[in-house]
């Protein structure tokens, strides 16, 4: 029961996050919001959760994981019945940022109970259910959302978050275990400033592509010069917020976090992994519908492969992972997918089944083989106190590398061998990543029974 709140809890950001981009025409008619408030619907609550996510983390560790579970389940239905009121623009954005601020505590909140809940030896098969179920919702978010709109109108996207919000705070309440999280407190000022670094950068990431896309003559170096502002601003904050930590009597990150070399690399692996599949998720939809003439239906349909292959395979992947270990998992899944990249780049001129099917196929294989393994394997390397906050960076880290990954892929984009240039760059952040996984010291494969060597 307990699984099933914080996968349900977790649903609800996927559903919206694959649900709303299909309304969004019909919102913008409504609202009549131009397109830059269009874009800031998406951005505010991407910008939110990127800065957020590993705030959220460390809050479930001080104050309880399914405390916090619990809290930002109420905050995201809240936040989602604001959304489908909103009378403006102005007042949709706003309640999408406060919904990006609650999903930051869902996701590392969900994982971070998932593996309190679990001993070792079955957290690969919990969480692999649980990648398995945002994979199914994920897809499913599109087929939904158009038919809400088309029938109900779009604000019944949103409506369908406060009755989900209300169930999975009602099965914690009666299941879940009493954790009263950690005896200190909360690192007020570092969450602050780490916010205000993070948020810089995720902006910054998240306007390099519509910067290039909207510039004019003279806009090129204002903007450049704007973006370089901004990004500075979040690489000084970052250092002050190391400045800040390493005095702080109750630091948000710990200093073992970063003498732990497994869950550093883990971390490095997740940047190059997410960074990959961004890059490929940016180029994709622009090939298969500008080159390949496809409707935007057709288009998508076209990522099913990937998006079912992790839904039903991750299980059987996460009950191998305990049986062989996560290190071979951990290097086979980036290694896969980079073969994927690969055989999309060269089959650029083939048939859609050749050249989308078949790789998006074995990057949907590759992908149920890995997930589960790594998010066990991150959870795994930290101690029990600390597993909010690992959750939350890990979870920070993808959403940081898949803005970087869209801004890289933005940047080559217009050039006539773009696409197959990114996919190549997408084989070799992956193949870091497999490479990262092989040398890093990973937990060892758990042990029949309820406990791990770790």
């Amino acid at each position: 029961m307990v699984l099933a709140a914080c996968v349900l809890a977790s649903s609800m950001a996927f559903i919206d996050g694959t649900a709303l981009p299909v309304a969004l025409p019909r919102l913008r008619a409504d609202l009549s919001a131009d397109l830059a408030l269009v874009q800031w619907i998406l951005n505010g609550y991407t910008l939110a959760l990127a800065s957020l996510t590993l705030i959220g983390g460390a809050l479930s560790d001080v104050y309880g994981k399914a405390h916090m579970l619990a809290v930002g389940c109420v905050l995201f239905g809240l936040a989602s019945a604001a959304c489908a009121l909103a009378p403006s623009p102005e007042w949709l954005i706003a309640a999408r940022v406060i919904q990006g601020a609650a999903a930051a505590i869902v996701t590392p909140a969900s994982l971070a109970l998932i593996g309190a809940t679990y001993a070792r030896a079955e957290r690969n098969w919990a969480i692999s259910l649980w990648a398995a179920a945002s994979a199914l919702t994920t897809a499913g978010g599109p087929v939904l959302g158009g038919w809400l709109t088309e029938t109900l109108g779009w604000p019944s996207v949103f409506w369908i978050n406060p009755p989900l919000a209300l169930i999975a705070v009602g099965v914690l309440m009666v299941f879940a275990s009493k954790d009263g999280g950690m005896q200190r407190r909360f690192d007020l000022i570092g969450a602050a400033i780490l916010a205000s670094a993070l948020g810089a950068l995720a902006w910054a990431l998240s306007q390099v592509g519509s910067s290039e896309a909207g510039a004019t003559a003279d806009a090129p170096v204002q903007t450049g010069t704007a973006l370089g502002i901004v990004t500075g601003l979040g690489m000084g904050g970052l250092a002050v917020y190391a400045f800040w930590e390493r005095r702080s009597e109750y630091p948000m990150t710990p200093p073992r976090l970063l003498v732990n070399h497994t869950f550093v690399g883990l971390n490095v692996a997740t940047l190059m992994i997410y960074a990959g599949i961004s890059i490929m998720f940016f180029l994709l939809p622009f090939d298969l519908i500008d080159r390949r003439a496809l409707s935007s239906t057709s288009a998508g349909m076209a990522f099913l492969p990937f998006t079912l292959g992790v839904g039903l395979l991750s299980g059987v992947f996460g009950k191998l992972a305990n049986k062989i270990g996560a290190r071979a998992m951990l290097v086979a899944g980036p290694a896969g997918a980079a073969l994927a990249y690969f055989w999309m780049a060269f089959s650029h001129e083939d048939s859609m089944i050749l050249g989308v099917i078949g790789p998006m196929t074995l990057l949907g294989l590759s992908f149920a083989v890995l997930v589960a393994p790594l998010t066990a394997s991150v959870l795994s390397s930290v101690d029990p106190t600390d597993e909010g906050l690992a959750s939350g960076i890990n979870n920070a880290a993808s959403r940081i590398a898949q803005l970087a990954g869209a801004a890289l892929a933005a940047g080559f984009a217009s050039f006539g061998s773009g696409y197959e240039v990114g996919l190549a760059i997408a084989a070799a952040a992956s193949i870091g990543g497999a490479l990262t996984a092989a040398i890093i010291p990973t937990p060892a494969a758990p042990k029949s029974g309820g406990s791990s060597s770790g």
